[in-house]
């Protein structure tokens, strides 16, 4: 994973990481954290000093060090955490995974100080479960600084935020150095580079690329390593579906949904056909992901609501409607057992079940086979889905999605964490599918992450349709 890295931070400094999917980041940022360890050899050493050079321990260091990554969140997802978000917070002033009794009253408020720092104070009593992704992260990096850590290490903490929390976590990020000494920040994005950035680290398939001080090395190399042409947005030359004409796939009418008997989206009036790619977008909390699980039968409206599913009446049951569905997102690479292969993996896609219950078939086989070939993961088929980095382990998701030959593709944040190469090749993926018939709902903060044949979009604010039509020209 990692190829005889030669590299240090010293006390102050504010790297930025970059390299493409599978390239080390998240290995590299673990061994700085102390979670894994260098393979033995005479030569290999990770050393930590202390003031006036003293070398430290790691029991020592790890107080000191704290990591927030993509797998913490999936974890909460995992087991069903569902404290609230102070008490999240507060297992970073007791170094605990899960609250261990009531937070004294100095616990509490340092934990509110730091939902304060980040302005997330209004969420200080919602369950954390019952938060958008976006809000979930945010909840995890005040629990991060809670630690109050000497080194901060980031990986891809700025993915799925939405302009105004990017811009705030950025600037937080740029605070005096007293308040955070040092921080290491992977990132495939160039607008998410802070501007108080000291250094930058640039690798490639576990080799370090490019190190030094940030004037010095090109961060446009760094998160363009295989130099990929940027599409540009324009708008479609397809002529769009009759709407008049075709039956939708989906409607809702006049539908709330409530989560932890709070509404969360109410007065929803959205009508999905085939041949359709609809965008939806708005701030984080929103009620974004809220509707796209709702659409695929994770949540349930209220009554004098209607959510109708093509084909899905009295007596028929929703596991029909996931043989033509199929559903991407972040917290989807918390499901899949992590001892179970890329193969099997894919193949739980046919049965729309999260592992598998019975040895797969040669038929089944065949057509995970194939739609992995389709996303560039034939040698990883015997590779735990557990040893994948994180746009690995989303290129998987996405053939576990394909290989069902859908109808319908639901892609909540789908493109988050991804290098620019690989959300190139996943946006074709996506358009293909548009133009052969396929309908889409893709959500995302970032309007370079927009499918080419998006045609429709529906913008969310608090939870109520803000716009729902004809995609708008747009610049951001």
């Amino acid at each position: 994973m990692l190829d005889d890295i030669s590299w240090q931070i010293a006390a102050g400094e504010r790297w930025v990481l970059m390299g493409p999917n599978g390239s080390g980041k998240t290995q590299l940022l673990k061994l700085i954290a102390g979670a894994v360890w260098p393979d033995p050899g005479p030569d290999a050493q990770r050393r930590y000093r202390g003031s006036r050079g003293k070398v430290l321990d790691l029991v020592e260091v790890l107080p000191r060090i704290a990591y927030l990554g993509p797998e913490r969140q999936d974890r909460y997802e995992r087991y069903g955490w569902n404290f609230t978000a102070v008490e999240v917070v507060g297992t970073g002033c007791t170094r605990s995974d899960i609250p261990q009794g009531a937070l004294t009253a100095r616990e509490h408020e340092a934990a509110l100080d730091c939902l304060r720092q980040l302005g997330i104070a209004r969420l200080a009593t919602r369950r954390f479960l019952t938060l958008s992704y976006g809000e979930r992260r945010l909840v995890l990096l005040a629990r991060a600084v809670a630690t109050r850590p000497d080194v901060l290490l980031l990986d891809e903490t700025l993915g799925g935020l939405d302009a105004v929390h990017r811009a705030r976590v950025l600037r937080w990020l740029d605070r005096d150095a007293h308040d955070i000494p040092s921080w290491i920040l992977a990132t495939h994005r160039e607008e998410e580079i802070p501007s108080s950035a000291t250094h930058l680290l640039s690798i490639d398939a576990g080799v370090v690329q490019a190190a030094g001080p940030i004037a010095n090395v090109s961060t446009r190399a760094a998160a363009h390593p295989e130099r990929v042409a940027p599409r540009r947005r324009r708008k479609s030359s397809r002529a769009l579906p009759s709407r008049a004409a075709a039956t939708p796939l989906v409607s809702f009418t006049n539908a709330d949904v409530y989560l932890d008997y709070r509404r969360v989206l109410r007065d929803l009036c959205f009508a999905l056909r085939a041949g359709e790619c609809w965008v939806v977008h708005g701030a984080n909390g929103a009620g974004k992901s809220t509707l796209l699980r709702t659409i695929y039968g994770d949540h349930s409206i209220a009554l004098g609501g209607q959510l109708l599913r093509r084909g899905i009446v009295a007596g028929v049951p929703l596991a029909e409607f996931k043989r033509w569905c199929a559903f991407v997102a972040p917290h989807h690479q918390s499901d899949p057992p992590r001892h179970e292969t890329v193969l099997q993996t894919i193949v739980s896609g046919l049965r729309a079940t999260v592992g598998l219950d019975a040895p797969p078939t040669r038929g089944e086989l065949v057509r995970a086979r194939r739609a992995a070939a389709a996303f560039g993961l034939t040698p990883m088929l015997e590779r735990s889905f557990g040893s994948l980095s994180y746009g690995q382990a989303r290129r998987t998701l996405f053939a576990r999605a394909f290989v069902l030959q859908p109808r319908l593709l639901l892609l909540d944040e789908a493109l988050g964490g991804i290098d620019p190469e690989s959300r190139q090749v996943l946006r074709k993926r996506i358009d293909s599918f548009v133009a052969a018939g396929g309908a889409v709902v893709f959500s995302s903060h970032h309007t370079d992450e927009w499918p080419e044949t998006t045609g429709f979009e529906l913008e969310l604010r608090r939870g109520r349709l803000h716009y729902r039509g004809a995609l708008r020209a747009r610049a951001r």
